[in-house]
C-alpha cells in the first residue's frame, strides 16, 4: 500500500480547506505551464448539487475573483474555492491518478454522502464536472 504525500500550502491556515497530493499539485503546475495565458490563472474548485453523493465537483482554471473567495497558495499556483462551496470542500483531498483503471483528478470528500468511485479528467486537463466522492 502506498502512502499519499501531500503538498503543503504556503499559508499555515489553508483558507480554501482543501488538501492536494504532491501528484495533484505537480499536475496542476504542469497544466498551468501549458496554458498560453497562464498569468493570473488559479485552480478553482467548486461544488454544485447533484451526483450520487449529492455533490458535483468542478475543477477549472480561472482568472476571476469573487467576493468571499477562499484562496490557498501553493508552490507556483493558487487554489480558489467560492464561499458557498467552502463548507462542502472542507477537509477534502484532491489526488491525481495515472493507472489503467483510473486517470485524472480524484476528490476524496468526507462531507459527501456516498461515492461513485471513478476519476475525472483525461490527463490532458480537468474533466469539467465530477460527481460523488470521486470525480466523474
Amino acid at each position: 500500500m502506498t502512502t499519499t504525500r501531500f503538498a503543503e500550502p504556503i499559508e499555515t491556515d489553508n483558507p480554501a480547506g482543501l488538501r492536494l497530493s504532491e501528484l495533484a499539485a505537480a499536475k496542476v503546475k504542469e497544466l498551468l505551464q501549458g496554458q498560453e495565458q497562464s498569468a493570473g490563472l488559479r485552480l478553482r474548485v467548486a461544488v454544485q448539487p447533484g451526483g450520487c453523493s449529492g455533490l458535483r465537483y468542478q475543477l477549472f482554471f480561472d482568472d476571476e475573483s469573487a467576493e468571499g473567495d477562499l484562496v490557498s497558495g501553493y508552490d507556483g499556483f493558487e487554489v480558489v474555492v467560492d464561499a458557498v462551496s467552502g463548507p462542502f470542500l472542507s477537509e477534502a483531498t484532491i489526488d491525481f491518478a495515472e493507472r489503467g483503471d483510473a486517470q485524472g483528478f480524484t476528490i476524496d470528500n468526507p462531507n459527501a454522502r456516498s461515492s461513485c468511485g471513478s476519476s475525472c479528467g483525461d490527463g490532458e486537463g480537468f474533466g469539467g464536472s465530477c460527481g460523488g466522492g470521486s470525480c466523474r
